[in-house]
């Protein structure tokens, strides 16, 4: 693995679902909970549909720049699925934005914890920056960054590849210089386009090595370089 540290850089910004959790394993886990839940009331199955179009109507809209994207984002699947817009708001926070959150802990590739403790150790800016609100998903992992930032955000409301929530952070941390700042992300199509568009350093998540040693890795590379 190339050793990006030898640049000293200044902040490391992640992204989150898939970068620092092995998101496979969630889905696994939140597909049984749902078959469960559903299986019992097959009258509320229409619920299923709902977060099927939430996230398509999001997928669709990558780089999309507009005014409240919060609420824009419940609006899409509404007007898709004919649900209005109170019901589309309390599937989609229960199943997407609230009860996987549990799972996030055991979730999380090996070494993630280790390598911030090692960024903070050497004065490093930490940051994540999500599609998705982070917030609660960081509290629920127990980790803690130094800044957060979400697309839906008020001041962003901007969809990756967009590179607005990151030059956001960049502003925010007074990074005047972006060859110091470092994005590691798992979509290369998003993230990595992202990174591009704000001139910033990139890792892409080898999905396949982050079960195992991929962030450890990180770790050791990060630990050869000297103060």
């Amino acid at each position: 693995m190339e050793n990006f540290f030898f640049n000293k850089p200044q902040i490391v910004v992640f992204d989150l679902d898939g970068t620092l959790y092995e998101q496979a394993k969630l889905r696994k886990i939140m597909l049984f909970k749902l078959l469960g839940y559903y299986m019992l009331r097959p009258w509320k199955f229409s619920d299923i549909l709902i977060l099927y179009h939430f996230r398509k109507e999001r997928e669709q809209r990558a780089g999309l720049q507009g005014a409240d994207l919060n609420e824009a984002q419940y609006r899409w699947c509404s007007d898709k699925t004919g649900k209005d817009l109170s019901t589309v708001k309390k599937v989609v926070d229960k199943w997407i934005l609230n009860y996987p959150n549990v799972y996030l802990k055991e979730c999380i590739y090996p070494g993630v914890i280790q390598f911030l403790a090692e960024l903070k150790e050497r004065d490093i800016i930490t940051a994540v920056y999500s599609d998705y609100d982070a917030v609660k998903k960081l509290e629920y992992m127990q980790l803690a960054v130094d800044i957060v930032v979400s697309s839906t955000d008020f001041n962003i409301n901007s969809f990756k590849p967009s590179p607005k929530g990151l030059n956001y952070i960049l502003s925010t941390m007074e990074i005047t210089d972006k060859s110091k700042s470092l994005f590691i992300g798992d979509r290369d199509e998003l993230d990595g386009k992202c990174a591009e568009n704000a001139g910033v350093p990139f890792i892409l998540v080898d999905k396949q090595s982050a079960r195992e040693d991929f962030y450890l890795r990180l770790l050791s590379n990060l630990q050869n370089i000297k103060n």
